[in-house]
Order: C-alpha cells, then sequence, then structure tokens
C-alpha cells in the first residue's frame, strides 16, 4: 500500500489556528501530530493543505456587525457558520504547524481564498463553483487511493472525504488522525457515520503501520 505512487496521504489544515492557543482551536487537535508523523514514511506522496483567509472573509463574524460566532447566514447563497477570524493569509495562524515535517510535504494546497465564499472541502469551495486544483494534482499524479487525516473532522475532513468519493477516488480516514469542533454535542460522531455511509473506508493508523510491515515482509 504505502510506497505506490498511486496513493497519498492528505492532511487536512494542521495550522496554528486549529491548535491548542490557537484563534478557533480544535479541542486535542495538537494529538493528531506524532500519529501522522508516524504515517509520513509510509507514504511516498504527502499533500497539507492550508485554510488561507483574506481578512475581509465572509465567514469572520467580525466582518459582520450584527452577528456573533456561531450565527448561520447566508453568504452568496450558500449557508455559512460565523466562525472567529483565523487563519489570515501572512499571519503565524494560518501556517502549517512546523511540529510536521513539512520538508517531506510534496504539495500543499491553500482554500477559502475567495472572501466571497468559504472553504470546508480541501476539492471545492462550499458551493462547488471553484475548484482547489487538487483533483488536477492527483490525477497528474496517477494518485487513485487517499489517506485523510487532519482537523476537523466535522467540517473540512468530512467535506473533504465526500468529495473525494464524488471524484472517484478511493477514500480512507485515518480515525484515530483526526479530531473534531463539536459545536453540537456529537457533531464529529454524526459525520464518521455520514461518511461510513457514503462509502469513505475507516481505517486507524495502528492498521496502516501494521499492514505497511506486513508488506515489507
Amino acid at each position: 500500500m504505502s510506497d505506490l505512487p498511486t496513493c497519498a496521504l492528505l492532511i487536512v489544515d494542521v495550522q496554528y489556528d486549529f491548535l491548542p492557543g490557537g484563534a478557533l482551536a480544535v479541542s486535542e487537535g495538537d494529538q493528531v501530530i506524532p500519529i501522522i508523523n508516524r504515517l509520513i514514511p509510509k507514504f511516498e506522496l504527502v499533500i497539507a493543505t492550508q485554510d488561507y483567509h483574506p481578512v475581509n472573509h465572509g465567514s469572520f463574524a467580525a466582518n459582520h456587525p450584527n452577528h456573533k460566532i456561531g450565527d448561520l447566514i447566508d453568504l452568496n447563497g450558500v449557508t455559512q457558520i460565523l466562525w472567529p477570524t483565523h487563519c489570515v493569509q501572512g499571519t503565524p495562524g494560518a501556517l502549517i504547524s512546523d511540529q510536521l515535517p513539512l520538508a517531506r510535504l510534496t504539495h500543499v494546497v491553500q482554500k477559502g481564498t475567495n472572501p466571497g465564499i468559504d472553504s470546508y472541502s480541501v476539492f471545492f469551495d462550499n458551493g462547488r463553483k471553484r475548484a482547489t486544483g487538487l483533483h488536477d494534482y492527483l490525477q497528474e499524479q496517477k494518485v487513485v487511493e487517499v489517506f485523510v487525516c487532519g482537523l476537523a473532522t466535522d467540517y473540512c475532513v468530512k467535506y473533504s472525504v465526500l468529495d473525494s468519493i464524488s471524484l472517484g477516488l478511493k477514500t480512507y480516514l485515518i480515525s484515530d488522525a483526526c479530531r473534531g469542533v463539536d459545536l453540537q454535542l456529537g457533531d464529529s460522531a454524526r459525520a464518521l457515520q455520514e461518511v461510513q455511509a457514503a462509502g469513505v473506508i475507516m481505517t486507524d493508523s495502528t492498521e496502516i503501520l501494521f499492514e505497511s510491515l506486513a508488506n515489507k515482509e
């Protein structure tokens, strides 16, 4: 599995603003990092994604004076949750954590760059009006299987794996290498059930590492 060029590890949004102390910290978000670091050597292609918002992004509650964090609004025809200002272009919070071996990244995809629409998925914006270019890159690299991990289970990871499946990629979600926001209790558990029902294959790091070692025997 791991040493085939048709297989890629996709690390979703492991950025400082989503880690403890960040502007939109995911509970225990930092705990995915050592797990991901153990997985990285098993893959030839390691792709990271990066929320990269302009400061005037429409998903920020601060840009809507009559609203607060957590409110739902219509943003150019798409229902949008309002978030704290986070992952602003050129700020430290937008950087991918340097606790990951950044030199091992073969490709980085930035998303959420259009102030008029958010982009949870690493493949498309939330209105599916514009692609990020990731699918084109995967096709160029002849990737047919992706293993997805990162932040956050109930938003960017969820929508990424659903789009991955819709694009015809064999898609695995590495459950112990993800953490969720859980705005509502149980959001992450429901997200896992939804993606599994859509055809995403659930796995964990132990299974991947064991299979990799077994394949080398």
